[in-house]
């Protein structure tokens, strides 16, 4: 994955975005948004529909909260039937396989010591991401768009704060680019604390296109009043993305919050239900 090309359009659209999201209720034309950017109209087509796979018109309603609320009335993910109907399969992630295995609690309450965390920085389609991962695959993902490099770099740090950390990308390219599609298999090491790994369970059996709240986590998880415990382990999920801790939301329909950022939940939503939205229309 390329630094340059993928971070530099990721910047491209979320300024497009931002500008469609402020403008909102005049609904904005493809030339006004086009020259928000400071591209033609026919080019600014071009990149935005490379980039999200549909037209820059049909986007502008998957950014609101009524598609927020949309979603969570057609295609709110009961957890309870997906664990029963192995709805979790062939949508699950990207149509990705994804293996994963958990420190042990022993482990995590030691604070990662005595673990050799290599890192990179790479391209993805909501800017630039940094992977971290073990001899036994991915244990972080964080989006720097919003943050900055520096902040989600000791973010993710101070989640284990006795590992030793390595620069080392090529070592964690692969995984890094079949998180987002470009072939190989992803593995996870997820590192945390029993009641995190379960939440984090939870979300991995949530269909790409699919949303659902904080609350049915917790029923899900066989602890239905633990709905802000919930939502705590959500926002420590260490793997965004992969672990999809963006389609947890608010049950009035809400986005609730996101730990790198607002935009970027929101484009990885509307890039999700887009795109599904696209699949249903081929079928």
């Amino acid at each position: 994955m390329s630094r340059e090309s993928g971070s530099a359009q990721y910047a491209l659209m979320a300024r497009a975005l931002k500008h469609i999201e402020d403008n909102r209720l005049d609904q904005p034309t493809l030339g006004d948004v086009a020259a928000s950017v400071g591209l033609s109209a026919p080019h600014f087509q071009r990149e935005f529909s490379r980039w999200v796979g549909i037209s820059p018109k049909r986007y502008q309603q998957y950014l609101t909260l009524d598609h927020a609320r949309h979603l969570l009335k057609d295609r709110f993910t009961v957890l309870d039937t997906t664990f029963e109907t192995g709805l979790s399969g062939p949508g699950r992630l990207h149509d990705l396989f994804v293996r994963w295995e958990a420190m042990t609690p022993g482990d995590y309450a030691r604070g990662g010591a005595g673990l050799t965390i290599d890192y990179g920085w790479f391209d993805s389609p909501f800017g630039e991401v940094l992977a971290m991962g073990t001899d036994r695959g991915l244990c972080g993902m964080a989006f720097a768009a919003e943050t900055g490099r520096d902040a989600a770099f000791e973010d993710m740090c101070a989640r284990w704060p006795a590992a030793t950390f390595v620069e080392a990308p090529t070592t964690v390219a692969g995984w890094a680019c079949a998180a987002f599609g470009q072939g190989g298999e992803a593995r996870l090491h997820l590192i945390g604390a029993p009641f995190q790994i379960k939440v984090w369970e939870a979300l991995l059996s949530i269909p790409s296109g699919h949303v659902t709240s904080y609350s049915q986590i917790a029923q899900a998880i066989g602890n239905p009043a633990a709905v802000r415990a919930v939502g705590t382990a959500v926002g420590r999920n260490p793997i965004s993305w992969l672990i999809p801790c963006h389609r947890a939301m608010r049950k009035s329909g809400g986005l609730g919050g996101y730990h790198w950022g607002l935009p970027v939940k929101r484009a990885m939503l509307a890039w999700e239900s887009a795109r599904a939205d696209a699949r249903d229309d081929a079928a």
